[in-house]
């Protein structure tokens, strides 16, 4: 199993929605902060959306008022609401789990496997 498990990716028509989801294992002990990155062909993976362990969010300016995200810190998952989905929007979503370490200097990113997000008619 990935470090992070992702679902709820798929095919919708521009102007509808999905929800993805993503666990974290049980081999990551601490995290600090959730969130979606998203990753386009030839292009380096970009944020989506981050929820830190004290519920400050951070979105892409793309994805802003569209794409609410929400964690649960009990069962250890995260998910992003995908509203009002543009062909743009197509590409492989990956689910991150952060760590930092006690001095604060070092981030370490557990990352799932991804999940294909496609808007197409």
């Amino acid at each position: 199993q990935e470090p992070m498990v992702e679902s709820g990716g798929g095919l919708v028509q521009p102007g509808g929605s999905l929800r993805l989801s993503c666990a974290a294992s049980r081999g990551i002990f601490t995290i600090n902060a959730m969130g979606w990155y998203r990753q386009a062909p030839g292009k380096k993976r970009e944020l989506v959306a981050l929820i830190t362990d004290g519920c400050i969010t951070n979105y892409a300016d793309s994805v802003k008022g569209r794409f609410p995200i929400a964690r649960d810190n009990v069962k250890r998952t995260v998910s992003l609401q995908m509203n009002s989905l543009k062909p743009e929007d197509t590409t492989v979503y990956y689910c991150d789990a952060k760590w930092i370490s006690g001095n604060g200097n070092n981030t370490y990113d557990y990352w799932g496997k991804g999940t294909q997000v496609t808007v197409s008619s």
